[in-house]
């Protein structure tokens, strides 16, 4: 699950984003100031939005937010003070985590894109990338499936070009960090960070 708050960009509402399904299967369940999202096919929660989230407790930041045991307890005082009876994990565990490019290969499909084996800690990933700056020996920031970034797009197992992907390397532009590059490319974190650490910008 991904936990989103922007008071300035889109009022007192938390976000709360467990899946992804197409506009036109989506349905709402009203319960106060808790909406619950799902597939109106399958009945598979997709998400909560959380109204007034600010009356339910403290909320510091913006943007993606670090799971709490503060937020924990607003998330669970919102559903129960307005009958929503839902039993929703909340996950500490990050979206977003430190990788080393262990090899790099070209894609065989496709002249722009590479393909890379990248260590984030607990396993190998292969990851499909279109950074020309990518390389062996890098850390970078991989954003893990299931991932919300902060456009809003999900990050999904897919296949790109008949080779399959398990996340993304990211720029600094896609993390909406400060003073990001204009060029395209991907972060390169220095030799500081863990690798399989959760990404937080020294």
């Amino acid at each position: 699950m991904n936990i989103f708050y922007n008071r300035a960009g889109v009022g007192d509402t938390l976000i709360l984003v467990i899946g992804d399904t197409d506009l036109k299967h989506r349905a709402f369940e009203e319960k106060g100031n808790v909406i619950r999202i799902y597939n109106r096919d399958s009945n598979e929660t997709i998400g909560y939005n959380i109204f007034n989230a600010s009356t339910y407790g403290s909320l510091e930041g913006a943007g993606a937010l670090e799971v709490t045991d503060n937020l924990k307890d607003l998330i669970k005082r919102a559903f129960n003070e307005n009958g929503m009876m839902d039993q929703v994990s909340v996950e500490s565990k990050p979206s977003f985590v430190v990788g080393f490019v262990e090899k790099k290969e070209k894609h065989p499909n496709a002249d722009k894109l590479s393909v890379c084996k990248v260590n984030v800690g607990e396993n190998i990933l292969q990851i499909v990338c279109g950074a020309p700056n990518v390389d062996e020996g890098q850390k970078v920031v991989v954003a893990l499936v299931g991932a919300v970034m902060p456009s809003g797009l999900i990050i999904k197992q897919a296949a790109l070009r008949g080779v399959e992907s398990a996340g993304m390397i990211c720029s600094a532009k896609e993390l909406n960090l400060p003073d990001a590059p204009t060029e395209k490319g991907i972060l390169i974190l220095d030799s500081g960070y863990q690798i399989g650490a959760p990404f937080v910008q020294n």
